[in-house]
């Protein structure tokens, strides 16, 4: 519900006077901004805030340091409002190497995570999940910071929004939704888009709705003052709903048919820099302070597109930075040994969290039924107990989940976020696509990323074809996401631990049809370094190399081929992005034949990139065409018979080995 608005705040004089000089700044970086684009200095595109310079300015005014922003693609203002330089700004966005993010962001995607800048966003609405999860960050730390995530009046419309706003209202987080409505998305107006206002949809998820004068800085910042007390208080979000308007199109170009002269021109009227000029001048202040102030901020502006005109654009020696950190150094890990506790899979992964759990307060647990059931499969079992609120239940919300560890790892947190199953990530494909992958890219490196996804696949039970995909080629293919996919017991506590330590985002694959697989358990310290291939079973006429429960299959095949006097080397990629290619071009250098087998597909499955490798790098090591084994090219079958003939197995391995060393 909308509440009555409490007493405003009175602002001194010199308040007020820094408020107008903020708005100052927002007006001529934009300004001089779209001169720019329309010079061809600035290239890409251009989405800018004119008309909107209030709204930033009033939700930053009351941040602190610790507080955290997040922003939409118009998103210039909300970064000035929050701190940013403007010099870093217009080199950012003319491209050069000392701009904001080093020349990697650019407009749509400025951002400085060590100002609380979580970053202007390209695509509509997915930063309200990530200012969920930097809200999770400051709710478990007890610091008493809060987010402000701006959103325009378009992005209620879709999935991200919700998801993150009820999110954010189960858990009583401290996030202020802070929606800029110009009253279009893009191109439609508002009426066109939305069946409700935002007021009644905030009651749906028993969230205050505010409603300010998105022109009126001073009265916006009051009302700004009120919410962000209640919501360092513990209350829960807020959705603010500021009534404003841009004055440019949506983008720079745009021809604006949409709406009319006399439209624009209404609210030109209403200019914010117009309206707080004249409280200043009630206030005492002199036109030729106001015009004072203005000339100083021409001035610094100026200089700073000239400072930015002379910085060097980027080496192009460093177009492949800032995809990944450096990760930590772990030795390959001794083998347990024979003698050793027998343990399984499932217990494996309840170890591994567990220890990082203890070892590091950054970690946290969240995902569906993780706390009170301890996942869907219990593997998780007694970590709540333990660990309370470090172990999270959400709602089915994949997207807000993911953007829940994007978030929280921008802030500095170590989350392991749970997707059930692997079939679910096209629900939430953008959080990883497009936020955890590229991020730290995007930042020029400033954003960090220890984001751990836990998620799990396997066919072979009838679980039908939403839900027994096996789809590492499709992540694996994102540069800056990490794939992890184990065999054994002891590679998965080794893996896990290491996946949760690493400063990249990576996403786990477990397959569920090893849950239940036994192995000797490792030392408690056991860690197995990420991008490392192995050889499980040394061999001279033929190299298999596999991944995950075919790793298995392809030693069962090499037991019976053994028999009939054919060897086979078994290599477990154990990562599949990146790749460790050196064991297998090691390998076929002495047996001249490869088969690649995985569950997956064939067709662009990870078999083609490495068979390719092998071609570019090994051909003339190669005795015989290199041969892939994997399911068909159709989606997994229900029935248990027709799922059997379109899994592959040891069968076709063998089959495809014989072929392989008769050639």
């Amino acid at each position: 519900m909308t509440t009555a608005p409490p007493a405003p705040t009175e602002f001194s004089t010199t308040d007020l006077v820094e408020m107008y000089r903020r708005m100052l700044v927002i007006r001529g970086f934009e300004t001089r901004v779209s001169t720019l684009y329309r010079d061809g200095e600035v290239p890409g595109f251009v989405h800018l805030s004119i008309g909107q310079e209030a709204s930033a300015v009033a939700a930053c005014w009351h941040l602190g340091p610790d507080d955290a922003i997040t922003s939409t693609h118009r998103g210039h203002g909300h970064c000035l409002a929050k701190g940013l330089d403007p010099l870093g700004m217009f080199a950012e966005l003319m491209g050069k190497a000392e701009g904001t993010n080093r020349g990697r962001g650019g407009s749509m995607h400025i951002a400085d995570p060590r100002l609380g800048i979580f970053g202007a966003n390209g695509i509509v609405a997915a930063g309200l999940p990530i200012a969920v999860g930097a809200a999770t960050a400051g709710q478990l730390r007890r610091d008493g910071s809060v987010v402000v995530a701006f959103f325009g009046d378009g992005a209620v419309a879709q999935g991200a929004f919700h998801e993150a706003v009820n999110l954010a209202a189960v858990w009583r987080l401290p996030v202020v939704f802070f929606c800029e409505n110009n009253g279009y998305a893009e191109f439609s107006p508002a009426s066109a888009q939305h069946a409700a206002p935002l007021e009644r949809r905030a009651a749906g998820y028993g969230v205050e709705h505010v409603a300010v004068d998105g022109n009126d800085v001073a009265a916006a910042a009051s009302r700004m003052q009120q919410v962000l007390e209640a919501v360092r208080a513990g209350r829960g979000p807020v959705i603010v709903e500021a009534a404003t308007y841009r004055w440019h199109g949506h983008y720079e170009g745009d021809p604006q048919r949409y709406r009319t002269p006399e439209e624009v021109r209404s609210w030109e009227e209403r200019d914010p820099l117009v309206v707080h000029a004249a409280r200043l001048r009630a206030a005492g202040v002199s036109a030729e302070d106001l015009s004072s102030m203005q000339r100083a901020v021409d001035q610094q502006l100026d200089g700073a597109v000239e400072a930015a005109r002379r910085l060097p654009l980027p080496d192009l020696s460093t177009v492949g930075d800032f995809v990944l950190r450096p990760r930590p150094a772990h030795p390959e890990p001794v083998p347990p040994s024979a003698d050793a506790p027998v343990f399984r899979t499932m217990d494996a992964i309840r170890l591994a969290v567990e220890a990082e759990l203890a070892s590091d307060e950054r970690v946290f647990v969240a995902g569906i039924d993780v706390a009170a059931g301890g996942n869907v499969f219990g593997l998780l079992r007694g970590l709540h107990d333990r660990f309370g609120e470090r172990v999270r239940d959400t709602p089915i919300s994949e997207t807000a989940i993911m953007g829940l560890g994007v978030g929280a790892a921008m802030a500095g947190m170590r989350p392991v976020v749970e997707l059930m199953y692997l079939d679910f990530v096209g629900v939430c494909l953008d959080q990883l696509l497009n936020q955890a992958a590229k991020m730290p890219f995007m930042t020029g490196g400033a954003a960090q990323m220890g984001l751990t996804v836990r998620t799990q696949f396997g066919a072979g039970r009838s679980s039908g074809s939403q839900h027994s995909q096996s789809l590492e080629a499709l992540l694996a293919h994102i540069p800056g996401l990490t794939v992890v996919m184990p065999s054994t017991p002891a590679d998965t506590y080794g893996l896990l631990r290491a996946a949760i330590q690493d400063p990249n985002p990576v996403v786990f694959i477990e397959n569920r049809l090893l849950y239940g697989a036994k192995g000797p358990q490792p030392p408690a310290e056991h860690l197995v370094p990420i991008g490392r291939s192995a050889v499980v079973r040394p061999g001279r006429d033929v190299t298999v190399v596999s991944v995950s429960r075919m790793v298995h299959e392809a030693l069962a095949a090499a037991d019976a081929l053994d028999g009939e006097g054919i060897s086979a080397e078994v290599i477990d990629l154990r990562t599949v992005a990146p790749l460790d290619m050196g064991p297998i071009l090691e390998s076929v250098q002495r047996t001249g034949r490869l088969l690649i087998a995985h569950e997956a597909v064939v067709p662009f499955g990870i078999g083609a990139e490495i068979a390719a490798t092998v071609a570019r790098e090994a051909f003339w090591d190669l005795d015989a065409p290199v041969q892939r084994v994997g399911a068909a090219a159709s989606p997994a079958p229900y029935s248990p018979g027709l799922e059997q003939a379109w899994l592959p197995g040891r069968e076709e391995i063998t089959a495809a080995v014989r072929r392989l060393a008769a050639t």
